[in-house]
């Protein structure tokens, strides 16, 4: 089983594409850069010695504090943006089905996903966040070959969008993954259970560039234009490249939804079979839901659908009644 979030995570956003190599600039006295530079390769040599032995975790995260204290004693803090957020608020609540098919198993239910913004503020760094948690469970037959039990939370800043605080747990079959991040945002910043990494800025997780992506004004993007969306995961920074297609309209459960159509750059290998397998529609409103993700993989294809919201902050305009509406009509 590959180090990934699996079918959950895919159906939130877009999975890793290409690794970012470069790192943010940090303007450091040349002693402290010296100093810092011999230091932070000491702690490090230690600390992948000290895995490697696995005998003493406690010894492990002292040495990560040190090293933690070395970046910010010598990194620039940095004023944060403030978003325009038109697209969501605390009390959202999305239920989505998940579906495999393949000519050997027809179509099948196989999981279930719920995104949530909860209704309480949360303080992170002295700042207002707002708590989100999503979910995944596999379902029935699903259960006897691989079963899934996943769960995400991140808090994410209310005015900045970027996460302070990210918590996964994952369980996919015999794969288990736990993990937190505390982003320092301001010092450029990820500490994770294992590893301090300089992030560029505004680095988003898994769950949250979801939500930032939502928030980005998209009203006068073309077909074939692109823009890319980061996070960090697995002590990396990824970036995923998401290619506009046009405007369509899609059936679903729900109804007819007038909605803009994007085509994310996913990762190729274990589990995608070709370089664009995914296909998203967003609802063509301030909502800028999510009401269909499909993605074709090695054997079969994965299929996401929204089948429930609550809680939305804006009118869900984008449903077309009969007479009404723009852009063929296409049933996925």
């Amino acid at each position: 089983m590959s180090n990934n979030p699996g079918w959950f995570t895919f159906a939130i956003v877009v999975k890793n594409t290409y690794h970012l190599q470069t790192e943010p600039a940090y303007h450091l006295a040349e002693i402290n850069r010296s100093y810092t530079s011999l230091l932070e390769c000491f702690l490090r040599s230690i600390i992948r010695n000290t895995g490697k032995m696995n005998k003493n975790r406690s010894i492990k995260s002292v040495l990560l504090l040190l090293l933690f204290i070395a970046f910010e004693n010598t990194s620039s803090a940095q004023a944060l943006r403030n978003i325009d957020n038109q697209a969501f608020t605390r009390g959202e609540k999305l239920t989505f089905s998940v579906f495999y098919h393949s000519a050997v198993t027809g179509k099948v239910t196989a999981g279930e996903a719920r995104l949530e913004v909860r209704e309480k503020p949360v303080i992170k760094n002295g700042r207002s966040t707002y708590h989100i948690t999503g979910t995944g469970q596999s379902k029935g037959a699903f259960n006897l070959f691989y079963k899934v039990n996943d769960r995400f939370e991140t808090f994410v800043d209310e005015e900045a969008i970027i996460p302070w605080y990210f918590i996964r747990k994952t369980r996919e079959g015999g794969y288990k993954k736990d993990d937190e991040v505390t982003f320092r945002q301001n010092h450029g910043l990820a500490v994770s259970r294992n590893a301090v990494k300089k992030v560029p800025d505004y680095t988003q997780d898994i769950l949250s560039v979801f939500y930032y992506a939502r928030t980005l004004n998209i009203n006068n993007i073309q077909p074939d234009e692109s823009f890319p969306l980061s996070f960090f995961l697995d002590d990396s920074v990824y970036v995923s490249k998401i290619v506009f297609l046009g405007k369509e309209q899609i059936k679903t459960s729900l109804g007819t939804f007038n909605c803009l159509k994007f085509k994310p750059m996913v990762i190729k290998g274990d589990v995608f079979s070709e370089p664009y397998p995914m296909e998203l529609w967003i609802t063509d409103d301030l909502n800028r839901l999510p009401v269909m993700v499909k993605s074709a993989v090695i054997v079969g294809s994965v299929k996401m659908e929204l089948i429930s919201y609550s809680g939305l902050k804006n009118p869900f305009s984008s449903r077309v009644f009969q007479g009404n509406g723009v852009g063929a009509v296409s049933k996925k």
